[in-house]
């Protein structure tokens, strides 16, 4: 378990940050906005957790949130570096984990018949931000990953992620009994 005595280095006061492996490369790298929006993510989804959801989808976050750190981690060092070092990291049970929770929660709450908007009950809007917040996040690991390696199941653990923070909106609304907004194509 790493020990922080000091927030601040000041060795990122040149636009430069650190990688796991002691490499220093730009803070707008698309390495480092992968897993800065992946930070991002973590902190949505805290800020859903704190609106007071379901303590079922309480506890599937708070492990969802150790797994993001996982994917940081995943993140933070180079493909080859990580061949010499033991580092937690995305692996496929965590995707695995993902579809069978999704699948527990979409048998609790009624089929898909229209497009469901962003809202209804605080829990779920805030659940659709952390959402976005995901695509975003996978849409910025997918473009890192057309340029250097990335882990081998980073993209399909956030696809599957944001899916599954779709069906927990979908759920806090249903347990809550707050009818989802749905889009209406005639307004």
């Amino acid at each position: 378990m790493p020990r922080i005595t000091r927030v601040y280095t000041r060795t990122g006061d040149d636009g430069t940050t650190g990688l796991g492996g002691g490499q220093r490369v730009g803070k707008d790298s698309p390495r480092i906005a992968a897993y800065g929006t992946v930070d991002e993510l973590n902190a949505s989804i805290g800020a859903a957790m704190a609106a007071g959801l379901e303590e079922e989808l309480l506890v599937e976050l708070s492990r969802i949130q150790n797994e993001l750190f996982h994917l940081g981690s995943d993140l933070c060092f180079l493909e080859e570096d990580k061949e010499s070092i033991d580092l937690p990291g995305i692996e496929e049970h965590h995707v695995v984990s993902l579809e069978k929770l999704m699948d527990r929660l979409a048998a609790e709450v009624p089929p898909l018949e229209n497009f469901v908007l962003p809202g209804g009950s605080p829990g779920a809007a805030s659940l659709h931000v952390a959402r976005t917040c995901c695509r975003r996040a996978e849409r910025e690991l997918v473009q890192l990953a057309g340029q250097e390696r990335v882990g081998a199941f980073t993209v399909r653990y956030l696809n599957r992620l944001s899916d599954a923070l779709f069906v927990m909106a979908r759920f806090e609304n249903a347990r809550k009994g707050v009818a989802e907004p749905v889009w209406d194509s005639h307004a």
